[in-house]
């Protein structure tokens, strides 16, 4: 039986999730209409962005549908935004250094108006360093805005950033923030309000939904983006065009209740994690990224310099465990992280980094079969290494 350790690129979907996409698809309607087959369709829609709302402590209104989490921050990160509260334009995307691709390459500001601001060996955001980028924009364009773009937990290395830190900084200067959520929502506790943000991204199949649904979430409903990304018949109020995928819509609303409400039984995999981190160092001189920072409970980024991440890789799939080296989203190969090399780790470290994220179907024991494929990989790579 293989144990699966990819939880961050994504998880199992829940048993509630499926049925519910089931049900719904097996159902005519479409939500724009205004017979009752089309009612029936809208209710689920409000029912699943009112379920959203709850999760992050947000209000209905504020929670758009949209195709993941890339689809969110890719919305939200535009010139095109406009503020009833500052007339300014938004002319500047100040983002850290180790944002997913989405929001690092998907941004729809031109290159020369994208400022990277760097992180500590640690992983978090250096706040000095996002001071002084917001302070020199602010001082040579007082009639114009930034965006700053700051997930609230990384992918690769579960470490969980001072949003609410860096929000307070970004005000002080007038700039919006949008917080890339993918990772945090449905694992530890999300408050907008207490985050402070303007927009925040999440999706479904990382908390146990189906994948190719996400949402972005507004803070106040005033804020609108001019320029959607997807434009058609003005559904979900002009935000984004194109019927509503219904059946996804209502698979992510019963993720989202079932993720919420499991959330202390998921603070628990810290255990596992710690078990499986405290096993690897046991057997080398292995090095825990983000160690020292808050991290997800579910998530462990290590790497042995003896050992190549491809090649742990792929004696680790041989003996049935599934890990991963980085980010899924980048073309599936296993490549040095940029994440890794953001927070400074050395070369031969950041090829041999590999991810271990646990999640809400895994089993008591994976840690320990994980831990078993591991030893034999080391104790093999090792024992060439000496013969050689």
């Amino acid at each position: 039986m293989r144990v699966y350790l990819d939880h961050n690129a994504t998880t199992a979907t829940r048993p509630e999730a499926i049925a519910a996409v089931a049900e719904t698809l097996a159902t005519v309607g479409n939500p724009s209409s205004v017979h009752a087959d089309g009612r029936g369709k809208r209710r689920l829609v409000e029912e699943a962005r009112a379920t959203i709302a709850r999760l992050v402590g947000a209000q209905p209104s504020g929670v758009v549908f949209t195709s993941g989490g890339t689809e969110a921050s890719n919305l939200a990160l535009s010139p095109s935004i406009r503020d009833p509260r500052d007339s300014r334009p938004v002319t500047r995307l100040i983002a850290s250094a180790i944002e997913h691709p989405a929001v690092l390459a998907g941004a729809r500001f031109p290159a020369d108006a994208v400022t990277i601001a760097p992180v500590t060996g640690a992983g978090l955001i250096d706040l000095a360093a996002l001071d002084r980028a917001l302070a020199e924009h602010a001082a040579a364009h007082p009639d114009e805005r930034a965006i700053v773009a700051l997930m609230l937990a990384n992918n690769e290395t579960g470490v969980i950033q001072p949003v609410a830190e860096a929000v307070a900084l970004a005000k002080r200067y007038g700039a919006l923030v949008h917080v890339d959520a993918v990772q945090a929502v449905g694992k530890i506790p999300v408050d907008l309000d207490a985050l402070g943000c303007d927009f925040l991204a999440l999706a479904a199949h990382k908390f146990g939904g189906p994948a190719g649904v996400g949402a972005l979430v507004r803070r106040d409903e005033g804020l609108h983006v001019e320029e959607a990304v997807v434009r058609g018949g003005g559904q979900e109020k002009g935000w984004r065009g194109g019927t509503e995928n219904v059946a996804g819509i209502v698979g992510l609303g019963v993720a989202a209740e079932a993720a919420g409400r499991d959330l202390a039984a998921f603070a628990r995999l810290a255990e596992q994690r710690d078990r499986l981190e405290a096993g690897v160092k046991a057997l080398g001189p292995v090095t825990i990224f983000g160690a020292e920072a808050p991290r997800l409970p579910n998530t462990s980024c290590f790497a042995d310099p003896r050992v190549s991440s491809s090649s742990a890789m792929i004696g680790l799939d041989l003996a049935g465990v599934s890990v991963s080296s980085g980010s899924a989203c980048s073309s599936g190969k296993a490549k040095a992280s940029p994440v890794l090399d953001a927070m400074g780790a050395t070369h031969d470290l950041s090829n041999g980094m590999l991810r271990a994220s646990f999640g809400w179907s895994s089993g008591p024991n994976d840690a320990e079969t994980f831990l078993a494929a591991w030893s034999g990989i080391v104790k093999r790579i090792v024992s060439q290494a000496n013969a050689a």
